[in-house]
């Protein structure tokens, strides 16, 4: 396996990648594949940071590795859980990085899962799973990481993705908790499409719901509610405010 060799402890584990502290503010970021290559994704978050987008320095990149900057900070989804009367700050902030990531440029061997255009007539640098857990509050401000399945598409596409991840997503704890988490995800998933600005109607969210279903590592339970928004649709994100 071509990489970076040996790593140091295990600090994060992820649906597709571990990562790995390697002391002096750095850590490695392995995949799970160690077939893949991590030189596009690190190309993208350079790229990225290039045009103002707030990412981890990217040090090195071999077959399945990244060195990277540590960011320490909680995630924005560890912070809701621990302070939810902050919930709406924190979808306004989610969708003011997804208005920087959408600011930049696309490069041109990006993939493009929803063709281009878009309302903005554009196609543009898309995180495509750009939601809370994806986001550490650090001392310097948000930090955006996990680019590996970055693309190229309109805007819309990257907001009702972010809509449905949130909206979808399993809530940990009793029925009482699940209940009263699932409001707020839809909450907090609203607002971020309202303060978008863009029009992330029934169409786009099947469209998000279509792409959500072919990751093989979505949960089951989750699976089931992303086809019940293919199958329904929801009304209450159709308008920007």
């Amino acid at each position: 396996m071509a990489g970076l060799g040996e790593p140091g402890p295990l600090v994060g584990v992820g649906r597709s990648a571990d990562v790995y502290d390697l002391g002096h503010g750095r850590v490695l970021r392995r995949y799970h594949d160690h077939a893949r290559s991590a030189r596009g994704e690190a190309e993208i978050m350079s790229w990225a940071a290039a045009h103002g987008v707030p990412v981890p320095e990217v040090f090195d990149a071999d077959g399945p590795d990244i060195v990277m900057e540590k960011v320490d900070g909680p995630t924005m989804l560890a912070d809701v859980a621990r302070r939810p009367w902050r919930l709406a700050s924190h979808a306004a902030v989610l969708a003011r990085l997804h208005a920087q990531v959408h600011a930049v440029p696309a490069l041109d061997w990006l993939r493009e899962p929803f063709g281009g255009g878009g309302a903005r007539d554009q196609t543009v640098l898309l995180h495509l799973d750009l939601h809370p857990e994806n986001v550490l509050l650090s001392a310097r401000g948000p930090v955006v990481i996990d680019w590996e399945g970055a693309g190229r598409g309109p805007a819309e596409a990257d907001v009702a993705l972010c809509w449905l991840v949130v909206a979808t997503s399993e809530v940990p704890g009793s029925a009482w908790q699940r209940a009263v988490g699932r409001a707020g995800q839809r909450l907090f998933a609203d607002i971020v499409v309202r303060r978008a600005g863009l029009r992330v109607d029934t169409a786009w969210r099947a469209e998000a719901a279509r792409f959500r279903l072919l990751d093989p590592h979505l949960r089951p339970g989750e699976a089931a509610r992303v086809r019940r928004v293919l199958a329904q649709g929801h009304p209450a994100a159709d308008s920007p405010a």
